[in-house]
């Protein structure tokens, strides 16, 4: 469910990335600017929503699925434009074409 108050347009979706963690492994808490670096670094998350011409641009082939909210995504690195939502939380709006894959169990 998206509570984000931000509804994608054109070939645009709104992704909430996986949060970084604030400490290593081993305990150590990581400086704010490690944190910062690491949140645009990353490259998983759920995708929240996507506009009506979202992965309309070609053609799928037999078998394939695009992908659809509520899917956890991979996507291109420093390819988003960083939203706080209505929420308070921290999303990502993004391309279409930025999203690399779905991430499945194994299932599907």
């Amino acid at each position: 469910m998206n509570t984000s108050g931000l509804m994608p347009t054109e070939y645009n979706v709104l992704v909430l990335p996986i949060e970084v963690e604030d400490k290593t492994k081993g305990g150590l808490y990581l400086p704010d600017k490690a944190i910062e670096k690491e949140e645009f670094g990353r490259v998983e998350g759920n995708l929240v929503a996507v506009s009506p011409l979202a992965f309309s641009y070609a053609e799928w082939p037999d078998g394939a699925r695009k992908p659809q909210v509520g899917d956890r995504v991979m996507f291109s690195k420093y390819q988003a434009t960083e939203y706080r939502g209505a929420d308070a939380k921290k999303y990502w709006l993004m391309k279409d074409k930025s999203i690399a894959g779905i991430l499945t169990d194994g299932g599907e």
